[in-house]
């Protein structure tokens, strides 16, 4: 019975920490939609349409996201406003930490990989992304 016990308490700690790689990083910078928010109590909001990107851009565990507005030629606009963001390990646990003149906050990168990102606040909000692909009526 304490080997069932023990196994159980292993596989609960085990699953707890991050499948996020410190080389699968890189994979952050680029553009980013959101595609799905999922909430604390497991209700999901689907967004189908979005106006704005986030453009992610780091280097040595440091850069910055930026919100973006993708137009018909396949350039962005943009209002200039950036927030500045380092990567972080806790607990072999990865997070993108967050620092604007409004305020300083985390999330944790759940998952990483070429064309999905999914990251977690705080309040348990799960924040799914898909690599955005830019559109052109040319």
């Amino acid at each position: 019975m304490k080997k069932i016990c023990f196994l159980g308490i292993a596989f609960i700690l085990i699953s707890c920490h991050s499948n996020v790689k410190k080389e699968d990083l890189v994979k952050l910078n680029g553009y980013w939609e959101i595609k799905q928010v999922k909430l604390a109590d497991g209700e999901k909001k689907d967004y189908k349409v979005n106006e704005t990107v986030d453009f992610f851009e780091v280097k040595n565990n440091a850069g910055f996201r930026q919100k973006v507005m993708p137009q018909f030629d396949g350039k962005f606009k943009t209002n200039d406003i950036k927030e500045n963001i380092k990567i972080i390990e806790e607990n072999k646990t990865f997070f993108i930490q967050y620092d604007t003149p409004y305020g300083k906050w985390k999330e944790e990168i759940i998952e990483i990989a070429d064309s999905t990102l999914v990251l977690k606040n705080k309040d348990k909000l799960q924040y799914e992304y898909k690599r955005f692909v830019p559109f052109s009526l040319k």
